[in-house]
């Protein structure tokens, strides 16, 4: 299996885990970035294997090698979850040395008629999960991911409990970067939602995100406040993880946080904007009160994007539409 971008990654995790329990006699190598392999950590039945993109498994030729180096592993089916022109290429040289492969679909044509603007089809598309378990159907493994099981929450070490503190408040969470504009909640907005939180002695809010501007951005965001803390830049990734695993809820935009708070088994509040959840990327087992969306009264044309990243003039204030208040008080319903 070859994978993609985090979110992508996080979602294969869930499944991951229901086939390892539904198939214990089967061994998985999962085929993946080296800086993904903490999702897979504790996973029994589990190995890792990592794709050298830059050197080793470089173009045409390093995929040559890549097949070659995973064929020594005696692969018996390759299961395709990317379905990217690498993946493809690496599932066709083991169909050819006579091997069962399996490729992902990931439904283009639904997408398209989902987020068209003239003739849209709204409606609830199948999830990646889903299409995830039907890989491995047609591989002969059908799975059942309606009783999910998730990690134990993992032991913060001393490095983080001494940039979080105290551990009596109620966890929670906030992502509130996504790769595209148009999934990111307006900042006003957001300053008003962690405000209000952080009025309540009993929460404590730990802020997520990466890179030198989201950092300055919620750097000013936990200033003002004793029990709002900026996680970005302090701790490795793993340590997120462990942290994350620990949250009591997380709120996250539709990006690859919702995606690791789910595969862990936290709630998921999740904002939407140009995207939608009916493209089939609702994080794993999270309900869809949990699911805050623009209104599609004031802008008929969402989705406008699968990903988020097509612009459509007018629509640049669609999460506006999702008040404060409402994100608060579904903060407040998970936590009670």
């Amino acid at each position: 299996m070859r994978l993609s971008a985090m979110g992508d990654v996080a979602m294969t995790v869930p499944v991951l885990r229901a086939f390892v329990k539904q198939y214990p006699e089967v061994k998985l190598t999962v085929i993946s970035r080296p800086f993904f392999k903490p999702f897979f950590d504790g996973i029994p039945n589990l190995e890792f294997f990592a794709f050298d993109e830059k050197e080793r498994h470089k173009g045409f030729a390093g995929l040559l090698r890549l097949f070659k180096d995973i064929r020594k592993l005696k692969i018996d089916a390759f299961a395709d979850l990317h379905n990217v022109l690498r993946s493809k290429i690496v599932s066709l040289l083991f169909a050819l040395s006579g091997k069962k492969r399996a490729t992902v679909d990931k439904g283009r044509d639904g997408k398209k008629e989902l987020t068209r603007a003239e003739n849209k089809i709204f409606k609830q598309l199948p999830t990646m999960f889903e299409r995830h378990a039907k890989v491995f159907e047609e591989l002969g493994f059908p799975l059942n991911l309606s009783n999910p099981s998730f990690p134990e929450k993992a032991k913060l070490s001393s490095e983080i409990l001494e940039i979080i503190g105290d551990q009596n408040q109620k966890l929670i969470g906030i992502a509130p970067f996504a790769q595209y504009d148009s999934k990111v909640y307006p900042l006003d907005l957001m300053t008003e939602v962690i405000t209000t939180l952080a009025k309540n002695p009993d929460y404590k809010i730990l802020l997520f995100g990466g890179g030198k501007k989201e950092i300055e951005i919620l750097d000013s965001l936990s200033q003002p406040f004793d029990n709002v803390i900026n996680m970005a830049g302090k701790i490795k990734f793993q340590q997120e993880l462990q942290l994350i695993s620990n949250l009591d809820v997380m709120l996250s935009m539709d990006s690859g946080n919702a995606h690791i708070a789910a595969m862990l088994g936290v709630k998921v509040i999740t904002l939407w904007g140009a995207t939608h959840p009916y493209a089939g990327f609702l994080p794993f087992n999270q309900s869809l009160e949990n699911v805050l969306t623009s209104d599609r009264n004031q802008y008929p044309k969402l989705p406008t994007s699968v990903y988020g990243n097509k612009i459509v003039e007018g629509y640049e204030d669609a999460m506006r539409t999702i008040s404060p208040e409402k994100i608060v008080y579904s903060i407040q319903s998970q936590l009670s």
